[in-house]
């Protein structure tokens, strides 16, 4: 199992829904912000922003929150972020991207350091992790949306390239740059997707055994909470056994 892709439903299990849902409706406004800042406010003319307020809707935020966070973009006081990657690797040797959205590079790099370096990892250069990892796009489904072979059958009329399904979630994989073609295919077909973004996914896995499993959770979790970082990425794999303990 790869145990990453499990880390959020550990997070929801735990009972933090209050506060994971507050802090992920500030990343996906954030995010909105700087989309609707880089191109046109209006979402047909600008395929970062539409992916982006596809996203929030998918995860329930409010269309007030949505508008507001247009908004600010249009605003003279609203705040400038820059987007930047940390990359390095954690227990283990584990490799680990951080993706950020900043308006102070220097906190952000020493909270993102501070992170690895307390877990026992290292933060590296650009560069020095990433080439482990394919920029793709990543549509998830709920169980419900369908059973295993609708999901396939659908995901390969859109154009996808891989699909995963699970008690949890379908998980359809497509190439980064149809992330807006297949997805409206697969809505058609399917409905709204719980969630549609461009991921690091993983080439290769470092399998991790129990302790040091913990540990990159725990990394995870750290850098997760920063307000500057908006999503992490780790290519640690774990077995089911080991998973369930975790997420007892």
């Amino acid at each position: 199992m790869a145990g990453h892709s499990q880390f959020k439903n550990i997070m929801h299990r735990k009972g933090r829904q209050d506060a994971v849902r507050s802090k992920m409706f500030s990343k996906l406004g954030r995010e909105i912000t700087v989309a609707a800042k880089m191109g046109a406010p209006d979402p047909a003319m600008n395929p970062r922003l539409r992916l982006a307020i596809q996203n929030a809707k998918a995860q329930s935020m409010p269309k007030d929150n949505i508008q507001r966070a247009v908004n600010k973009a249009t605003g003279g006081d609203s705040e400038n972020y820059d987007e930047v990657r940390y990359e390095g690797y954690g227990p283990g040797g584990v490799a680990v991207i951080v993706e950020a959205l900043t308006d102070n590079r220097n906190r952000t790099a020493s909270n993102v350091r501070a992170a690895f370096t307390k877990s026992g990892g290292a933060l590296g250069e650009t560069g020095s992790v990433g080439f482990m990892f394919s920029r793709v796009g990543e549509i998830i489904y709920p169980p419900e949306a369908g059973d295993a072979d609708a999901i396939m059958e659908a995901a390969i009329m859109a154009g996808a390239e891989d699909v995963t399904s699970s008690e949890d979630e379908h998980n359809i994989i497509c190439a980064f740059e149809d992330i807006g073609e297949v997805s409206t295919a697969l809505e058609e077909a399917l409905g709204e997707a719980q969630s549609i973004r461009a991921i690091w996914k993983p080439q290769t896995t470092a399998p991790v055994d129990e302790d040091k499993a913990e540990s990159v959770l725990k990394l995870i979790a750290t850098l997760d909470d920063d307000d500057d970082v908006q999503n992490v990425y780790a290519n640690f794999e774990v077995s089911d056994e080991v998973m369930a303990k975790l997420s007892a």
